[in-house]
């Protein structure tokens, strides 16, 4: 098993100097590797963001019949452990551990609680449905057995994702942590480019017994892509098995963040330009087959082209940020690439144009990945030592929650409009807002490329 191991390791290493824009980062202290090895949690992110969001999405609405309601509380339930990712961090970075870890204890724990979410997650869904012998339980054990699971799954998602970049950003030189950004950024895209294909496979031939065997699938692999990537990643401290002092509490430590500098000013950015990027998520698709008359297959590979902008602007603002251009610029130059991109999905209507609308969904997910990036590299590089967590978490929370609010508002919204004019109106109306809201990030940002010379670059 070691030997196969190795050879595994040895291959993934290997792909990446041919092939990833970013394999440069590695150094003799951070081997590419060892960071390759890292990102593998990233995979298992995205393979339960996928599993949640899309595949189990469609699953639950089409083959289980549940009401379209209920699903939406159901994918819903993770965003509340959003705002808990700013705990998360702090916590791991005080942690007194008596095998002197201060990140693996947390990511263990992450892991855990997915694959316990996931392993009883089929069940309860199928429960939940009311089909064949599960007619005779309770309804309420059906609701009570899927929101554990999903809850579960979010916790242990937003947990490793949290306490993993933190650990990423504990391993890396300073200089080196943009190209780290850019790779556990594209990792997450390629578990779920690489999940939504799978589990669209497996599933294409739908049975229940088919479909317990993918989610369980997914809880086994979850397990093994986290004990792979956390394997002797972190280093072992007598310093932290037992402290003599006491450490700060959330709310001194919390206190301390905002009275950085602009630390504020800067979670607000994220909020609202991620707000931007995010109403239009789930109304693409809908919106090129309703107004546009795309085929089922047309619009499914709009989320590739989606992704494939993001992988883009990762891999340029990677190799760009490296060479020491400030992040906060980057992610200016990502919302205006999204300006033109949103009007270009906006006149693709009364034009008629699929071409129009493909570029601009492409332009949308490069303006997202350079925003992304910019943002995350800022938080990375402008976190104090003793607080990385704690600033990943922050970002990982307003992100994370921001995202959630705003695709929900822009579903809402579109309908609301809709009802009162026609669906043409409706998709621009959301469009048209997200326009408005990146210009207002931008004006929020500018204050930010105007640097005290005492604060940290």
């Amino acid at each position: 098993m070691n030997r196969i191991s190795q050879k595994l390791v040895f291959a993934w290493a290997s792909v990446g100097p041919r092939f990833l824009p970013f394999a440069d980062v590695a150094t003799a202290e951070l081997p590419l590797s060892r960071l390759l090895r890292l990102s593998l949690f990233q995979v298992s992110v995205g393979m339960a963001i996928v599993l949640l969001v899309g595949t189990l999405n469609r699953v639950m609405i089409v083959e289980l019949k549940v009401p379209t309601a209920l699903v939406s509380v159901m994918v819903g339930l993770p965003l509340f452990f959003a705002p808990l990712r700013a705990l998360i961090g702090f916590k791991s970075d005080h942690h007194t551990s008596a095998l002197g870890w201060r990140r693996v204890p947390y990511m263990w724990m992450g892991t855990m609680l997915q694959f316990g979410g996931f392993a009883i997650m089929p069940f309860a869904l199928l429960v939940l449905s009311g089909g064949g012998n599960a007619a005779q339980a309770p309804a309420w054990i059906g609701h009570l057995g899927a929101g554990v699971a999903f809850l579960l799954v979010g916790a242990g998602l937003h947990t490793t994702q949290t306490v993993g970049l933190a650990l990423a950003t504990d391993l890396a030189a300073p200089e080196s942590r943009p190209k780290v950004v850019g790779l556990m950024c594209v990792m997450l895209l390629v578990g779920m480019i690489c999940s939504a294909f799978f589990f669209g496979e497996l599933l294409a031939d739908y049975s229940p017994a088919r479909l317990v065997q993918v989610i369980q699938g997914a809880a086994l692999i979850t397990l093994v892509l986290n004990v792979v990537a956390l394997w002797k990643q972190e280093a072992r401290s007598r310093t932290r098995q037992a402290r003599p002092q006491a450490d700060p509490t959330f709310q001194e430590s919390w206190a301390v963040f905002c009275s950085g500098p602009r630390s504020v000013r800067r979670l607000l950015v994220l909020g609202m330009g991620t707000m931007a990027f995010s109403m239009e998520d789930v109304l693409l698709e809908p919106f090129g087959g309703e107004i546009l008359h795309l085929s089922v297959s047309s619009t499914t590979t709009l989320t590739a082209t989606l992704a494939f902008g993001g992988l883009a602007g990762f891999a340029w603002a990677s190799r760009v940020l490296s060479r020491g251009m400030d992040p906060f610029r980057m992610a200016a130059l990502g919302v205006c690439c999204g300006i033109p991109a949103f009007v270009a999905v906006i006149a693709s209507a009364p034009m008629q144009s699929p071409l129009l609308f493909g570029l601009g969904t492409f332009l949308i997910g490069l303006g997202a990945g350079m925003f992304g990036h910019g943002t995350l590299t800022a938080t990375m590089n402008l976190a104090p030592k003793d607080q990385a967590g704690l600033a990943l978490g922050a970002w990982g929370a307003v992100q994370a929650t921001c995202a959630g609010l705003a695709m929900a508002l822009g579903g809402v919204l579109r309908d609301a409009v809709a009802h009162a004019y026609d669906s043409v109106t409706g998709y621009s109306t959301v469009y048209s807002l997200e326009v408005l809201l990146l210009c207002a990030t931008l004006v929020a940002m500018y204050p930010l490329f105007i640097r005290n010379p005492k604060e940290t670059p």
